[in-house]
């Protein structure tokens, strides 16, 4: 079995929902090395090889000390990111059609996609990975820890920013191991 470390991005810059990619503060660059070098302390064997991460700036500046210390690119994967906003919800309102998500299950978010579906991509693009650090969001994990706890509510889990939830893969199959650190981060 591979190891996966899903790490939510470290503290960004700007309030959620105030700047469509912030970069991290001085918490969350402080986060982005807590989880670098909880990852290097790893045994050897189950050390991350490959450093994935969202497109977005929050994660990218999360994953990018990780990548350094272990000399290795980081891959950009757009799955990984955040969930896509309906194309009618102006961007000043993503907060609110958010909160309102977070309060039902994935079948009934309100939106352009079929979110369970969504979620259901999520999860199959970590399934083909194996020994990786996956630097994501907030959205994007409860995406996975949901569906692997058969649990259909889109709200199930608030990782902390710098939380590594750690999963095993198979190639055919993902299962949880262990959660992140839940959070001080209240999205309702």
């Amino acid at each position: 079995m591979a190891r996966l470390y899903l790490i939510r991005h470290g503290r960004p810059a700007a309030a959620w929902g105030a700047d469509h990619d912030p970069g991290l503060d001085e918490i969350g660059l402080a986060q982005a090395a807590a989880a670098r070098d909880w990852l290097l302390a790893l045994p050897g064997a189950e050390r991350p090889r490959r450093v994935v991460s969202s497109p977005l700036r929050r994660c990218r500046e999360t994953a990018h000390p990780t990548a350094e210390a272990l000399g290795v690119a980081i891959e950009l994967d757009p799955a990984m990111g955040e969930i896509p906003t309906p194309r009618r919800v102006a961007p000043a309102d993503r907060p609110a059609w958010l909160r309102k998500a977070f309060q039902g299950t994935w079948g009934e978010i309100d939106g352009d996609l079929d979110y369970r579906a969504w979620r259901r991509d999520v999860v199959e693009a970590l399934t083909a990975r194996g020994d990786t650090a996956v630097f994501s969001h907030y959205v994007a994990i409860n995406a996975v820890v949901s569906h692997l706890a058969g649990d259909d509510r889109a709200l199930s889990f608030q990782p902390d920013h710098g939380s590594i939830t750690v999963l095993e893969a198979n190639g055919r199959s993902l299962s949880l191991v262990a959660k992140g650190t839940e959070a001080g981060t209240r999205v309702l």
